[in-house]
């Protein structure tokens, strides 16, 4: 009888629990990982479509699909001789409670990053980035924000927990320096006078090549902490359908990665990809393109640490 331990690459779908098929790990604070993965199963910020909770479920399942490559094209490096990484499954919280959630988030997350790992981060809805963020400022103090998406989240009149005001609350908490930071994709409304952020919108990033907003980016940010959530949203509706609030005019999934691995040598603390709404995905490409992404980005952050 062929068992697991025989042939635990048998089959690409079997046993296909964790990010990038990384066992699952519930003791993550007593690991020897370098990188924490965490699910967020939360879409009670929701102001379109729910099912921003089954977001991880689904990255995790398409993330089988990059799991067989070991040298992940175009990086020269394979990501597991520099990065050791486990998936902690997804938080739990006491169900329709967003305060509590709010604060388990923050707690996980805080002691994950006092015991030295990094946390990369897949939503649920864009509200869990902040109380990722006031995590990330007890460990790296004020940082700023590289923010890809449709909507700039910056809108004050929403209620406490909701996906559209945590870059709001964010710079009047300290947390973040929005004169440091950059919004790409952007194609919704904002009150520009006052817009704190630096904004690429989409039809810009739709124009400039990938090195010219990296260029931009590099030049807003210097050398400050640098926090990375990436909105699905960001993506036109062509590459990303599975997703709350899709706007139509977005960026190609293509320029995006292409960003992302732009930010090589910068100094990347956090990450995360938030908003995957399965139940409106076609084919899995929503969930790929979110699994996608967070690959990327820990070969960016493993391009800073590897030895």
């Amino acid at each position: 009888m062929t068992t697991i331990a025989d042939k635990p690459d048998y089959s690409l779908y079997s046993n296909a629990f964790g990010y990038l098929r990384q066992p699952l790990d519930f003791k993550p604070l007593e690991s020897d990982a370098d990188v924490v993965v965490l699910g967020l199963p939360f879409d009670m910020a929701t102001t379109g479509r729910s099912g921003g909770r089954m977001g991880p479920g689904a990255i995790r399942q398409a993330s089988v699909n990059l799991a067989w490559e070991e040298c992940r094209w175009p990086w020269d490096f394979k990501l597991s001789d520099h990065l050791k990484m486990v998936d902690a499954g997804d938080l739990v919280y006491d169900c329709g409670d967003a305060a509590d959630f709010t604060q388990r988030v923050e707690d996980f997350a805080t002691a994950i990053l006092d015991s030295g790992k990094a946390l990369l981060s897949f939503g649920g809805d864009h509200f869990v980035t902040l109380p990722l963020l006031r995590a990330h400022y007890k460990k790296h103090g004020k940082m700023a924000l590289l923010h890809f998406d449709a909507h700039t989240d910056t809108y004050s009149q929403g209620s406490k927990y909701d996906h559209g005001t945590m870059f709001f609350h964010a710079p009047n908490e300290g947390i973040i320096d929005a004169s440091h930071s950059v919004q790409v994709g952007i194609r919704t409304e904002y009150d520009k006078p006052s817009h704190l952020f630096k904004v690429i919108d989409a039809a810009a990033a739709n124009e400039l090549s990938a090195d010219e907003i990296i260029a931009q980016i590099k030049d807003r940010v210097g050398d400050m902490p640098l926090y990375v959530t990436f909105d699905i949203d960001c993506l036109d509706p062509a590459f990303a359908p599975g997703t709350g609030t899709p706007v139509c005019g977005g960026l190609t999934s293509d320029k995006a990665m292409k960003i992302i691995r732009g930010l090589r040598g910068m100094n990347v603390v956090g990450m995360d990809v938030v908003e995957v709404a399965p139940a409106y995905d076609s084919a899995e490409i929503t969930a790929l393109a979110g699994a996608t992404l967070g690959l990327e980005m820990l070969h960016v952050w493993a391009c800073a640490h590897k030895t």
